[in-house]
């Protein structure tokens, strides 16, 4: 597939406005590298920074900054150019902004894309030819490995994974199991325990346990209760198993902690 003009890394200021009530005329691929509006056969969207949208020939469309300034990459392809069966294939949707999460090795294809499309140098063509292939594959694997989500379904797991760890550090007792929180989140407990690891750096495991050392802690220095008694507060059925897991966060068995206070 060879392409038709390529512009890599263009920004324009806050009054810019892209309209074409006629549609692009050919077809144009945008990677959007910061937030924008766009409207898209009389469909008004706010997208968000890294995301694409590939436009048809006819399609009303327009665009422009939602903040300071809209910057992004482009392709436009001759009508010869364009395979709309190739891009089928590779599931890649028309005519629809989609978030993808992290553009940056897609701008950095369409960087050597746009240096090799102006080039006059030796075998030019050719490169420009394998490249945009690498370049469809590349975003055909973002969009199918599940990393192209709407900004609003993305948003909402950010926040009730967020709210789930304050849960784990102020309120232990309250703590699911992991396949119960996996099911509150409707996920599955490996996607859950990657996704929260991904997110706060951390397994969820090990954050259940730190939630509860350090209940543990605030109770064995500010009140008389037994260790049995913080043991259950702190969420665990087996006083020994919080014994246990204690002294391997805190070097001292709860006891030995108390006492040093």
């Amino acid at each position: 597939m060879l392409t038709g003009t390529i512009g890599y890394n263009y920004s324009h200021g806050p009054d810019f406005v892209m309209d074409r009530p006629n549609g692009p005329g050919c077809y144009l691929m945008l990677i959007i590298k910061t937030p924008a509006r766009f409207t898209v056969d009389g469909v008004e969207y706010d997208v968000r920074a890294n995301s694409f949208i590939v436009f048809t020939p006819d399609t009303p469309c327009s665009y422009c900054a939602a903040e300071d300034v809209y910057t992004d990459d482009w392709i436009y392809f001759g009508g010869e150019e364009f395979d709309e069966q190739r891009f089928a294939e590779l599931g890649i949707p028309l005519n629809t902004p989609v978030y993808l999460g992290d553009t940056e090795g897609l701008s950095q294809i369409i960087h050597i894309l746009a240096f090799e499309h102006y080039s006059a140098e030796k075998f030019s063509r050719e490169i420009e030819e394998h490249y945009m292939e690498i370049f469809l594959l590349r975003l055909s694997r973002l969009i199918q490995s599940g990393a192209s989500v709407s900004s609003r379904m993305l948003m909402e797991k950010n926040h009730r994974m967020t709210q789930l760890r304050t849960v784990i550090f102020t309120q232990p007792d309250c703590v699911l199991s992991i396949d119960e929180m996996a099911e509150q989140m409707n996920m599955s407990r490996s996607g859950f325990q990657h996704l929260y690891k991904k997110m706060f750096g951390a397994s969820v495991m090990s954050d259940v346990i730190s939630g509860r050392t350090e209940r543990a802690k605030r109770l064995l220095s500010s009140t008389n209760l037994t260790v049995a008694e913080i043991s259950e507060r702190c969420g665990y059925s087996n006083e020994y198993t919080f014994m246990r897991q204690f002294k391997s966060r805190v070097g001292k068995t709860p006891t030995e902690y108390r006492k040093c206070l």
